[in-house]
Parts: structure tokens; C-alpha cells; sequence
């Protein structure tokens, strides 16, 4: 990836904001967890983890052993979540994520994560950051990204409407959900960039922002 994104002014009403990937760097236990469980159901780590990130577990599992029963990937999800909020070794923020969730102390922002609300307070807890008044979690979906659902209930409990919301991802999941919900879609990371979001970022030290006294946020990236 360059280490410059291509300049750019969005602008948004609403900025809505994936957690693993995006503000956190968790990849070190989620390296960990998911390849233990490939290496227990005798399947290749590379192939699980092409798959895992962005996804509720139980939507991952679903989608590597789909003969399994639902009932089964819930409880073993249930399983790995638990080892998940346990393990916070290595987690860090993303460059640039501590100032970034200052600058939007007062403005519209939600977190919209795959993790639930034990395994997201965790990680926010690891990697020194403070954790936004509006989330959207495993908890209060029906499904999980790449389904729009999480984004659109972001949207809602902002009372913005999708069209004037900037999503913040980092994987193809994620950047999928974000299509889908009609919201323009910046890109963090390497993951990212392959999966063609409406800009992209290396991290979120590449993004300012401004806001303006009519209410609009104006990200300037590069």
C-alpha cells in the first residue's frame, strides 16, 4: 500500500466506526484464537484467517464448516469470545486512533463492531482508548457484516441518515456492509485496500478533522 493516501475532502453528517482494524490492532490475538480453532477442526490457518476479520465468529464458522449446525457455531463462538476478552496481549491502537476519537469528542460518532460489549470494552480498555457514547455491538444486531444492519442501526441512533455517513473499515466484510448501507467508505490498512473502498488510508494519523458550525464534519485525508 502507499505510504500516502491520494488527498481528499469527505464530508459527512455522522461518522460511524469499525473497532478491530480500524482503531484497534488485535491481529496478534486473533492470530492466536482463530488459528488454534483451524488447527482443532483440521483446517489450513491462511484459508480461516482470509475469512475471519470483519465477521461475527459464529458468521465465520458458518462460513468455513457450513454443514455445522447453527447451535454449534453459537456455543463455540460463545467459547471464543470468552478466550478473546482474556487475551488482550499485544493489543495496541491503530496509529493515529487516540487523536482521531478526540477530535471527534462533541460530533456525531458511533462504534459499529463485530465484537460484543465485553470483548469491545476489553480491547478499547488495552489499547488506551476511550470508547464512544453511541455502540452498535454483536449484541444489538440480527446479523452479522457484511450485512448493512450494524451500520444502519449506527445511522439511526444518530438520527443521521445513511447517505451523510462516513463508515471507517478495514476489512472486506466491513467495507462490504458499508457499500451496502448506501454510506461512503474509507479504507484503514493493508486489508483494506483490496477490497476498493471510496478512499484509503495507511492509519488514521492520515486523517483530520474539521468541523464546521452548519454541523457538517469535513475529513481531510492525506
Amino acid at each position: 500500500m502507499p505510504a500516502t493516501a491520494t488527498p481528499a475532502v469527505l464530508t459527512a453528517r455522522a461518522l460511524l466506526l469499525d473497532m478491530d482494524g480500524t482503531l484497534v490492532n488485535s491481529d496478534a490475538v486473533v492470530e492466536r484464537i482463530w488459528r488454534r480453532w483451524a488447527e482443532r477442526h483440521g483446517l489450513d490457518g491462511d484459508e480461516v484467517m482470509k475469512v475471519v476479520h470483519g465477521r461475527q465468529g459464529h458468521a465465520s464458522m458458518a462460513v468455513l464448516l457450513p454443514g455445522r449446525p447453527v447451535e454449534q457455531n453459537l456455543a463455540d463462538n460463545a467459547r471464543m469470545l470468552a478466550e478473546e476478552t482474556a487475551d488482550t496481549d499485544g493489543v495496541v491502537e491503530i496509529p493515529g486512533a487516540r487523536a482521531f476519537l478526540a477530535a471527534l469528542a462533541g460530533l456525531p460518532h458511533a462504534l459499529v463492531t463485530s465484537a460484543d460489549v465485553a470483548l469491545s470494552t476489553a480491547r478499547m480498555n488495552a489499547a488506551g482508548l476511550p470508547l464512544p457514547a453511541v455502540r452498535v455491538t454483536a449484541e444489538s444486531v440480527g446479523a452479522s457484516k457484511p450485512d448493512p444492519e450494524g451500520f444502519l442501526k449506527g445511522a439511526a441512533e444518530l438520527g443521521v441518515d445513511p447517505a451523510h455517513c462516513v463508515v471507517f473499515e478495514d476489512s472486506g466484510a466491513g467495507i462490504a456492509a458499508g457499500r451496502s448501507a448506501g454510506m461512503t467508505v474509507v479504507g484503514v490498512g493493508p486489508r483494506a485496500v483490496l477490497h476498493d473502498p471510496d478512499v484509503a488510508v495507511r492509519d488514521l494519523t492520515q486523517v483530520r478533522v474539521e468541523a464546521s458550525a452548519d454541523g457538517t464534519i469535513r475529513l481531510h485525508i492525506g
